[in-house]
């Protein structure tokens, strides 16, 4: 059986050495073609702009391309400036923004229960420890961030 999934590399810099074939097959199912491209943020920017309206990068993009296939960018450079600010590593938080995307190319909207399959799928592939949602409005989306010890 062919692997209805591939990686595309067009930065600079090394990829991180996180599988999402597994991931991808748990959310999405065997039978779902997924490529996930990693974008400068030039690239980014210029990605957002065209298909959001929105003149800046971004660290995820998802587009269904048709019913079983879809895309996932990242912008690898945003994704580490923002993963030191919800106290993550570039690692974890990459892994939970590609279950954010997958999550959407399945249909999901932002929601709760869109929050908690994201919890569900995080715990289970990238984090033991209890995290909580946070409302990031200048994205109109949802990111989670570790629980801050009192």
């Amino acid at each position: 059986m062919q692997d209805n999934f591939c990686v595309i590399n067009k930065t600079k810099g090394k990829l991180p050495s996180l599988s999402f074939s597994k991931l991808k097959n748990d959310i999405l199912g065997k039978e779902y073609s997924l490529s996930i491209a990693y974008v400068s943020l030039k690239k980014s920017k210029e990605l957002n702009k065209t298909y959001r309206n929105k003149n800046k990068p971004t660290n995820i993009l998802s587009f269904p391309l048709r019913k079983k296939e879809g895309e996932i960018i990242l912008c690898p450079s945003l994704i580490k400036r923002e993963a030191k600010n919800f106290e993550r590593t570039f690692e974890q938080f990459l892994g939970f923004l590609v279950i954010h995307g997958m999550l959407h190319l399945k249909g999901l909207e932002h929601s709760s229960t869109m929050e908690k399959a994201e919890e569900k799928y995080d715990k289970k592939y990238y984090s033991r420890n209890r995290h909580r949602i946070l409302d990031d409005e200048g994205r109109r989306g949802r990111i989670l961030q570790r629980r801050k010890k009192s």
